[in-house]
């Protein structure tokens, strides 16, 4: 799968999974620490408004304040679907993947941009089916794409604070490529 079409199909794996999402399934925990499946939702809403503001030349305190702002009380599927079209399109405007942004994380480009979303919808996509009971099975490609950019960062991912607890330890190259990816982030299937 090539990088371009990473974001979409993060896209589609994780709406897949939501439209599985049942009346009595938004208060459910999920193994994000302290969010249910309402913020989970609400986190990526949050996230892909975080995209389109920097794009915009939002500052980096100007992104920051987008983390967490969106109500859990709204249409978050619809919300959210529509947050990830309007990303996708300023993903694909000319110029966009070479602009520098200025990200909570520091200055990024807009392709480093859309690793950060790809990774973190594909990981939420996990989140979200472990906690109303689906299939856990993320796309190969997308596990294969998420864990290029983020295993070379595995000797200092449980500093970051983005992964718990980072990798157990305990897996190793014989294992399946998306448990290791999970478990590199924290995840304990």
């Amino acid at each position: 799968m090539t990088s371009k079409n990473l974001l979409p199909a993060a896209h589609d794996q994780f709406l897949g999974t939501l439209g599985l999402v049942g009346d009595g399934d938004w208060d459910k925990p999920t193994p994000c620490d302290k969010w249910l499946v309402c913020d989970l939702v609400a986190h990526l809403v949050s996230g892909e408004r975080m995209v389109l503001a920097l794009f915009g030349g939002a500052s980096t305190e100007e992104a920051r304040a987008l983390i967490g702002s969106v109500r859990t009380d709204g249409d978050l599927p619809a919300e959210l679907a529509s947050g990830f079209a309007a990303s996708r399109a300023a993903f694909d405007a000319p110029g966009a993947l070479e602009q520098t942004v200025h990200h909570p994380v520091g200055d990024v480009t807009g392709a480093q941009l859309r690793d950060f979303r790809v990774g973190d919808v594909t990981l939420h996509a996990w989140d979200l089916a472990r906690a109303i009971g689906a299939d856990e099975t993320l796309d190969p490609g997308l596990v294969e794409g998420v864990w290029a950019q983020l295993e070379p960062l595995s000797p200092v991912v449980a500093s970051i604070g983005l992964f718990g607890e980072g990798p157990s330890g305990a897996l190793g190259p014989d294992d399946a490529l998306q448990r290791r990816l999970l478990d590199l982030t924290g995840r304990r299937p």
